[in-house]
């Protein structure tokens, strides 16, 4: 439990990158600092630089914010650089993201041709990988430039396709600008100019965000809801940004209250959940194997959770020729499947069975007794890092589960959303959780029609597993970016009714 909490603020932090990212004037070797506060409390910094050497145009933003859960503070850095030609055009871009005590970096080059070369480097093993640039799309510079172009005449508005490196996605911006007011700087009162920016997440709707800019287009302040609180960050001097932090305990912010206690969830064959939205939100949430989703016409939703069993006979590895499913066989930064370690442990909690559906659970059950510390302050740990350290919380015995599965040759995912617990911390509700699903039959071998299984390593770790207490809110490979649905929707949606129906 509570990986949802450390995977809602890393896209947090994410996020946070890409609103620091606001242009800055065309001077160069120039630096901001800005505070970052969470619900009036002073939790990080952001640092943004631009700087300008013959052609080449380097921009980098630094974000870093410190959360407490249940008393254990964990502090969360990015560093996102661009580098791009005079004119806006791509060259490369790096992202280095320390995660408690984890470390991860990331380097692309962009050549003439728009191909993208992408290293990984975490825990001493590196990974290439490539892909075609997102057509139309623009970092800093590139963004600097067309809202230089754009001006800040009120009414105007304009969209832009802006690529992050931090979540390795291009999203879809519009801006719009607003009127001039007078704006509180710590005290300081300023005339500035609002700037509103809409942003499309994957799978998550819209992000919006206020930025109060200057005539020079230096952001000096803003402002984002995202999991049901209020985050800002205000441009102030160098010694205070970086200056002590508040305590600000994130727990209850990423629960959703349950209408009434359940009982015996683990035997329930199946949970309906009738889920009502606030206002101005649209729900968007997956349908799964194990997860059945109707749109009401008010705007409501019902989820109907029905684990799915793994059908038997099946053998593995996957050898079908559906390409979502031989993707989710691949390795990835977060999930690599092909390293050594996790391997090896893949071989060794599966021994001598042949069939997909025993082959998942002794990954799963393998999984449950090898994480030995269950550590709240583990960032986020891939699964080559847990092979190592043993430790973390759900979101490690998730991306281990999927490595391993993957190492095999079974399609397997991660997913992030809520599951029901009874007593987090004194806290009884639907807290933020990652699990992984296995894709186990449904190909050439032979076997049954192939199901999305849902596996729970940290729950069975406590002598439970997947049950009908699940929620799914996003699917992906275990990427930052995947996971922007758990901390754009919570705080959002409030569960309206629970029918559990037993076998």
């Amino acid at each position: 439990m509570a990986s949802g909490i450390r995977k809602s603020r890393w896209t947090l932090i994410a996020l946070l990158t890409i609103v620091a990212g606001w242009p800055m004037p065309a001077w160069t070797d120039e630096t901001d600092y800005l505070a970052v506060f969470i619900e009036g409390k002073k939790v990080g910094y952001a640092v943004h630089s631009r700087t300008v050497a013959g052609d080449k145009v380097t921009t980098t933003e630094e974000v870093s914010i410190t959360i407490s859960r249940l008393g254990v503070p964990v502090t969360i850095t990015m560093s996102e650089t661009s580098i791009e030609t005079k004119q806006g055009n791509p060259i490369g871009f790096e992202v280095i993201q320390q995660l408690g005590a984890m470390a991860m970096k990331l380097a692309g080059s962009v050549d003439k041709q728009g191909k993208v070369t992408l290293t990984s480097m975490a825990m001493g093993a590196e990974q290439k990988s490539s892909f075609e640039w997102p057509a139309g799309a623009v970092m800093a510079e590139g963004l600097r430039l067309l809202s230089l172009k754009q001006g800040l005449k009120e009414g105007t508005q304009y969209t832009v396709t802006i690529f992050s490196p931090g979540i390795m996605q291009a999203l879809d911006a519009k801006f719009s600008v607003g009127p001039e007011q007078d704006v509180d700087l710590l005290g300081r009162v300023v005339r500035l100019r609002e700037v509103t920016t809409s942003m499309t997440m994957p799978g998550a709707g819209e992000v919006v965000t206020k930025t109060y800019v200057d005539n020079d287009l230096r952001a000096l302040k803003s402002t984002v809801p995202i999991a049901g609180m209020t985050v800002e960050m205000v441009a102030c001097a160098k010694e205070f940004a970086l200056g002590a932090n508040d305590v600000l305990e994130l727990i209850e912010k990423m629960f959703v209250k349950s209408p009434q206690p359940l009982e015996d969830v683990p035997s329930a064959a199946s949970i309906t959940y009738v889920l009502s939205p606030g206002k101005d939100t649209k729900l968007v949430i997956p349908a799964t194997d194990s997860q059945k989703v109707e749109q009401l016409d008010d705007g409501k939703m019902i989820v109907t959770v029905k684990p799915v069993v793994a059908p038997p006979g099946a053998r593995f590895p996957y050898r079908g020729k559906d390409e979502k499913l031989l993707t989710a066989t691949k390795p990835t930064p977060f999930l690599q499947s092909d390293q050594k370690e996790v391997v090896e442990l893949a071989r060794r909690a599966i021994g001598d069975t042949k069939d997909a559906a025993e082959a998942v659970r002794r990954i799963e059950a393998f999984v449950a007794r090898y994480v030995e510390t269950k550590s709240l302050s583990v960032g986020y740990a891939s699964a080559a890092e847990v092979a190592v350290s043993k430790q973390g919380d759900c979101s490690e015995f998730a991306v281990l589960t999927a490595a391993m599965c993957r190492a095999i040759g079974i399609p397997t995912q991660m997913v992030v959303g809520v599951a029901y617990i009874k007593d987090f911390g004194g806290i009884e509700g639907f807290g933020g959780h990652a699990w992984a699903q296995a894709y186990v039959g449904g190909d050439s071998s032979g076997g049954q029609q192939g199901k999305w299984v849902g596996l729970d390593a940290a729950f069975k770790s406590a002598g439970l597993g997947f049950d009908a207490g699940h929620i799914a809110l996003g699917v992906g490979d275990g990427e930052p970016g995947d996971f922007f649905n758990i901390a754009a929707m919570l705080g959002k949606f409030k569960i309206e009714k629970v029918v559990i129906k037993r076998q």
